[in-house]
């Protein structure tokens, strides 16, 4: 009845925000509380559940986002965007940008958590976009499953880290780190390759109105970027290298101190590597962008243009979070998960049972806490006690971790919500990729076992 209930709940989902034009925040909210009812959840505790996971949701990418939109605006503002854009395509040349785009995100997301990364990618991403004449939808695509492959397969990325410690594998991270790129770099491919089917698509059809004209109720010119002090290089790219060197320089001293106390030096990186931190000293090198004698003016302007672009994706990610939320409260994801653990599939146990938690509530990185917590004693059952074997399993759970995105995962709505793609676009072309990523990755997984255990 739980895997009915929620297979009516995103049908209901997706109806009510594609044909009834329901705004997704309140077609969340809806569906969060109706699942809480048909978990049999009391109504005033599915209230509390919703706060909650709207509250931790926000608590992690909340001021993520506001401070990574400033930034955006600002590179477009200050015509920094169309540098970067111009550089990258004069380093890696503008024939195959989805697959630039996918590259950029495979390497920033091994240290970056996908939703970070796209917030601080995703001026670049439309200023390529506009550069080279492919479709927003197609750019962003491509960066989303980028960002969507390392996440899942590479430390020192949360999710894969926890697994391969559920797994008994955590002293042998190099081999995990070696396989997972091995790995990502197929299911990065495959989304860039799907990226590719909406190259040439109009974006008028697949994407919103721009969403400040749509919070005014009229409709407003993009100003245009002011090249009069065009920026260089370097200062145009600091906004987003600073941010992202920082958040790994964090994660590298975190992981070299995680069985230690860590010094003052270890210390000091952890805490300029969180990503609040990381974005507002992005934020500073942004505002030296801004030129003239009325930048501080300009800087105002560009803040309040932000928060007026931050605030619906805030609302929408928050209520993606409160939704996934509940439905890890409910035993719909222990109940999946004891079902399949006895199918005896091999390396096929391991992904079921991380993809159907993924598809359930959300979140890649608890599916990969729990699925590996569910599948480690059945390693030796598996054929998989071996250490390439655990390896090989830890993939397994990586790979059901990203299928599928859709309206329970934080991620879907920071990715639909910043490239402005209408809901049924998202689904259509996010949600698939994703679940395109998941099958290429276990039939990977699958060749490298018969080689390999």
């Amino acid at each position: 009845m739980l895997i009915a209930s929620l297979i009516i709940v995103v049908i209901a989902l997706v109806f009510a925000t594609a044909k009834l034009r329901m705004h997704p925040f309140l077609a969340l909210l809806l569906a969060a509380f109706a699942m809480a009812l048909a978990g049999g959840i009391a109504p005033k505790e599915a209230v509390s559940l919703i706060n909650d996971g709207f509250g931790s949701t926000l608590g992690y990418i909340g001021i993520v986002i506001a401070l990574g939109t400033i930034i955006g605006v600002i590179l477009e503002r200050s015509g920094a965007a169309i540098v970067m854009a111009e550089s990258i395509i004069r380093l890696l040349s503008d024939r195959f940008p989805n697959f630039t785009v996918s590259l950029i995100g495979y390497i920033v997301s091994i240290p970056v958590f996908c939703d970070s990364g796209y917030v601080i990618l995703n001026s670049l991403k439309n200023a390529m976009a506009k550069k080279t004449g492919i479709s927003v939808v197609a750019m962003s695509v491509a960066l989303a499953t980028g960002l969507f492959a390392t996440h899942n397969f590479v430390p020192p990325t949360p999710g894969p880290i926890a697994a391969a410690a559920n797994l008994d594998i955590a002293d042998s991270l190099g081999l995990v780190i070696l396989v997972g790129l091995i790995v990502a770099a197929v299911t990065a491919i495959v989304g860039a390759l799907w990226a590719g089917r909406y190259s040439k698509a109009n974006d008028e059809e697949l994407l919103e109105q721009d969403p400040i004209s749509e919070a005014v109720g009229e409709e407003i010119e993009e100003p245009e970027p002011d090249m009069t002090h065009r920026p260089s290089t370097l200062a145009s790219f600091m906004p987003i290298i600073a941010p992202i060197a920082l958040i790994c320089l964090g994660s590298i001293a975190s992981l070299a101190t995680r069985d230690a106390v860590p010094g003052m030096l270890a210390s000091t990186l952890i805490f300029l590597g969180q990503p609040v931190v990381a974005l507002a000293i992005g934020v500073v090198f942004a505002f030296g962008l801004i030129k003239g004698n009325d930048r501080k003016d300009r800087f105002h302007q560009i803040t309040v243009d932000g928060i007026l672009l931050a605030a619906p994706i805030i609302l929408i990610t928050g209520a993606g979070g409160a939704f996934g939320n509940v439905l890890r409260a409910t035993p719909l994801g222990d109940q999946l998960g004891t079902a399949l653990a006895g199918l005896g599939l091999g390396l096929l146990v391991p992904f079921i049972i991380a993809a159907a938690l993924k598809s359930a509530q959300g979140s890649s990185t608890v599916a990969l806490v729990t699925a590996s917590t569910l599948v480690a004693p059945l390693l030796p059952d598996l054929g998989l006690d071996s250490d390439m074997g655990r390896v090989l399993a830890v993939m397994a759970v990586g790979a059901g971790a990203m299928t599928v995105s859709h309206a329970n995962d934080s991620f879907f709505w920071v990715v639909s919500q910043f490239s402005r793609m209408k809901v049924s676009t998202a689904y259509k072309a996010f949600t698939t990729a994703t679940l395109l990523q998941g099958i290429s990755a276990i039939i990977t997984i699958y060749l490298l076992g018969l080689i390999l255990v």
